[in-house]
């Protein structure tokens, strides 16, 4: 995934000024695509300059007013021509998984600390994604987009799920290794 498709996909759900695309990735798409405020207005300028977005006339001009952008009908084809193309899975890096691997030659002193660390942070990620979806998936909410941002969601919770019981697990099978 890219930034400039997160950003076509933020602004066909719904036209947006940079402030509020921020917004929006802090509360939603930046939960598995983030992206600073300066990455944002950059990609804007970008996006507009390839006849992608543009940006909506001000209803009333005045200096400094924020610029609220829509995709235009390129910027849809592209976002559709990206979503059709097939892509690989990315090989996973994780740097508590080196760091565990490292500690089996050079010892474990801070691993056990970070390993119960790791594990809190998973298992209040996964509350809040279990707290959006009661929120904005309850029971008959089915239509064809909805079950998609569905989909995306599950993905967020089934990972946060796996992350808990394997630190849990890791956690367990810590107290049996050696001490430095």
């Amino acid at each position: 995934m890219s930034l400039p498709h997160a950003i076509l996909t933020a602004l066909l759900e719904k036209p947006s000024s940079g402030l509020e695309l921020t917004r929006r990735f802090d509360r939603s798409i930046g939960y598995f695509w983030s992206a600073t405020h300066q990455q944002i207005y950059r990609e804007l300028g970008k996006l507009e300059t390839e006849g992608l977005i543009r940006a909506l006339p001000a209803e009333q001009p005045a200096r400094g007013q924020k610029k609220s952008y829509e995709v235009l009908p390129a910027g849809r084809a592209e976002l559709a021509r990206w979503t059709a193309v097939s892509q690989d899975p990315k090989p996973l890096r994780d740097a508590l998984l080196l760091r565990l691997r490292a500690a089996a030659v050079v010892g474990t002193t801070g691993i056990e600390a970070d390993l119960r660390r790791h594990l809190d942070l998973h298992r209040r990620q996964l509350a809040e994604y279990e707290e959006i979806e009661r929120r904005d998936f309850p029971p008959g909410r089915d239509s064809p987009e909805d079950r998609l941002r569905h989909l995306v969601l599950r993905a967020g919770i089934d990972l946060e799920t796996f992350w808990t019981h394997w630190l849990s697990h890791a956690l367990e099978d810590f107290t049996e290794v050696p001490g430095d």
